[in-house]
């Protein structure tokens, strides 16, 4: 993990330095600070600042929550999750992995946006500081949370030399400094703007088009025009509410309507979905770029750059704004409609381009649109008529749910689809793909029972209903189930009907590709290598052919299983370095953490033992995370209880703890970066004072794990077909 999610910053800190100071004093004294104000003051810039600065403080870095875009409170400790750079998919809940996690570190949180989940977050901080010594809590929102121990910086507008000092910096970016004329007037509008920054920078955004004198003018008709704010609000707000009202004035009509249709989006969004969601008779989708490009200019929107390319956002202050308007024009359900729609759509699409060249820049283009993803399944959970909606697009992301380490999110939403609404008959194909998607997700969480009951009701309404597509993935998951619970004559018997139906049926995708391989697994356990290294073969070359890259990892980890049974060391070693490479980059945990158990053996194999050990220390905490260490299957355990006992016994039970501990201690990227590293010490591959490399294992049919072969010299080929070893 790195020390620090903090974003660069794009352009100069002005002003507050003795808020800075204030905040650094307050974060050394308390473990709880909330710096609260209104809307646009400038609450996130401070706090990001002043994290940046004591991060030294931290043994552990500083990571940086953002909650703005959520609105299910239940998903706010799976945010804590996410920033932290977790992936946890067991049944424990985000609560007790937070908790776990934090317990031993020395950490600044800074938790960005919570106002309207308050109580929720209000609660989990205060059950996370009672039991996480080292944290500290960097709270930024518009309330206090009132927990015990909270100090609370209540900022305030900008005084009168740090307003100015901000508007003639940001003026300076687009029309010189020289362009404000003199001082007086630029004090006045500060000063009419209350000092709050985001109305400094609305104003700021004008000055190409308009002088300070005519900002001021125009800003006088706006003060009359909404000077009627809501009953009871702060002056501040209403000078706000004036500055963004105000330059939504001065927008031209296709403008002022863009504004208003962005507030739709949840988080970040690229062209393509504006020109589809927000175009219409009055805003034609050609049109779309240039108002945008206007948008953007006034700073009213922002461009960031993202893992999937260029994508916008709006402020939420400005966003609020214009959702106010979408309502007062009746367009809000429509257009959350519209939303809805376009990412199920983009769901659709990146489900079928998953199984192609374009599977990296899928991964990619989700993990961006998951905030309006899961504004798509909230908006399609509130209605019985949606319910079916929501079964099919919680289903179609189950490459994201599986293939991108996000089994427990994916089992939030899978669980909520199929229990918010009884669905009518002829929508039950979407019910069915979200109970095998489910049943697929509870196993490699190591729930069987709910995989059990979600596949088996799966397999008796495809039965019912005619749908033989989802009975063959139900039967197929079921055999998956059987593989992990090490019954591997019913495993071969089930996933080898699956993939009949599927070659019968036509269905050709990464899910029968990963059948494939679990047939091959099935077959390596049993001892026909053989059989096993024929099926990835036939699966290696049509990923090669198609583009895929997720499944033909998993293929690369059963031919470097059979490789190390048969004694080829360099060649198991290669084709687990390719496998760790893919998995790593889909963050896929599951396999990454079977790759690197089976290099720990490799490296034993080839007389590195101590790098075997600390493989085998880097694994550990990550299984924690991932679910049932080694999914409680003897069969997939062997390699690691044969690496350990090697390792053990050629280093002697104190180095190899030692060793161990050493991996424990590494991050998961430091984790990938030691298996992936060459290791040249010539010492190490047989030289008179290197350690002896261990005998190969043999896979046995009578045998739950690898056994060392006591029958054959050190380094030679076993035998093959499941004869019995030892």
């Amino acid at each position: 993990m790195r020390r620090s999610n903090l974003p660069a910053e794009l352009n100069r800190f002005v002003g507050r330095a003795a808020e800075q100071d204030e905040l650094a004093r307050l974060l050394e004294e308390f473990r709880l600070v909330t710096v609260v104000g209104v809307g646009g003051v400038g609450k996130t810039r401070l706090a990001l600042r002043a994290a940046s600065a004591v991060q030294k403080r931290y043994a552990d870095g500083v990571r940086l929550a953002e909650l703005a875009a959520l609105r299910d409170p239940e998903l706010v400790a799976h945010a804590l999750v996410e920033a932290l750079g977790l992936t946890d998919h067991t049944l424990r809940s985000p609560r007790e992995v937070l908790t776990e996690h934090l317990a031993e570190l020395r950490l600044l949180l800074v938790v960005d946006g919570f106002e309207h989940l308050v109580e929720e977050c209000a609660r989990l901080l205060r059950e996370l500081l009672r039991g996480c010594p080292g944290l500290t809590v960097l709270a930024v929102g518009r309330r206090p949370l009132r927990v015990d121990g909270e100090a609370v910086l209540a900022l305030a507008p900008m005084g009168e030399a740090d307003a100015v000092a901000l508007l003639t910096e940001r003026a300076a970016e687009t029309v010189g400094r020289h362009a404000l004329g003199s001082p007086g007037p630029v004090r006045e509008l500060c000063r009419r703007l209350d000092g709050i920054p985001l109305a400094l920078e609305l104003a700021a955004g004008r000055l190409p088009l308009l002088s300070v004198a005519q900002v001021l003018q125009r800003l006088d008709d706006r003060f009359r025009l909404l000077d009627g704010g809501r009953r009871g609000a702060l002056p501040r707000h209403r000078t706000l509410r004036t500055a963004i009202g105000w330059s939504h004035e001065l927008c031209t009509p296709e403008e002022r309507l863009l504004w208003a249709r962005l507030s739709v989006f949840a988080g970040p969004f690229d062209l393509e979905a504006v020109e589809y969601v927000c175009s219409g008779p009055e805003l034609p989708a050609d049109r779309v770029l240039d108002v945008l490009g206007e948008l953007l200019a006034q700073s009213l929107v922002a461009r960031e750059e993202s893992a999937a390319g260029p994508r916008y956002r709006m402020l939420d202050t400005v966003a609020a704004y214009g959702a106010e308007w979408l309502a007062a024009l009746g367009d809000t359900e429509r257009m959350r409609r519209r939303h809805r729609d376009w990412y199920m759509g983009l769901a659709t699409w990146c489900e079928l381009e998953w199984f192609s060249p374009r599977q990296a820049e899928v991964a990619a283009a989700t993990d961006v649109a998951l905030p309006n993803l899961r504004a798509a399944l909230e908006l399609c959970l509130e209605s019985a008529e949606d319910a079916a909606l929501a079964q099919h697009l919680a289903g179609t992301l189950w490459f994201y749910w599986a293939g991108c380490g996000r089994l427990s999110e994916g089992r939030h939403w899978l669980d909520r689809a199929l229990g918010a609404f009884p669905v009518a008959a002829e929508h039950e194909d979407a019910r069915l793909k979200a109970l095998w998607v489910l049943g697929y997700v509870a196993i490699l969480q190591g729930d069987p029972t709910a995989a059990v009951a979600a596949l088996h009701e799966c397999r008796e309404r495809a039965r019912a209903a005619g749908n033989e597509v989802a009975g063959a993935y139900a039967t197929h998951r079921m055999g998956c189930l059987a593989l992990l619970s090490d019954d591997l004559p019913r495993a071969e018997e089930l996933i080898g009907r699956a993939l009949e139906s599927y070659r019968e049926l036509g269905e050709l995708n990464s899910n029968v590709l990963m059948g494939q391989v679990e047939l091959a697994m099935v077959r390596a356990f049993r001892g026909d290598l053989e059989g096993a290294v024929a099926l990835c073969a036939e699966v290696r070359e049509v990923c090669e052919e198609r583009g895929e890259r997720w499944t033909r990892a998993y293929a690369l980890y059963v031919l470097a299983y059979a490789a190390l049974t048969e004694g080829e060391y360099a060649r198991a070693r290669g084709l687990l370095a390719e496998c760790i490479t893919i998995d790593h980059a889909f963050h896929d945990l599951v396999g990454l953490v079977l790759a690197i158990e089976l290099l720990a053996l490799v490296r034993a194999a080839e007389g590195d033992v101590r790098e075997a050990a600390v493989l085998q220390g880097a694994v550990t905490p990550v299984w924690d995370s991932v679910g049932l260490q080694l999914f409680g299957s003897g069969y997939f355990n062997g390699p690691r209880a044969l690496c350990e006992r090697q390792a053990a016994e050629a280093l002697g039970e104190e180095c190899y703890r030692a060793a161990y501990r050493e991996g424990q201690a590494l991050s998961l990227d430091a984790a990938v970066d030691r298996a992936l590293a060459e290791r040249r010490d010539p010492a190490i591959h047989g030289s008179p004072g290197g350690p002896a490399a261990p005998r190969p294992f043999r896979t046995a049919r009578t045998c739950r794990t690898p056994v060392p072969d006591t029958r054959k010299p050190a380094g030679s080929p076993t035998g093959k077909g499941g004869e019995a070893a030892g």
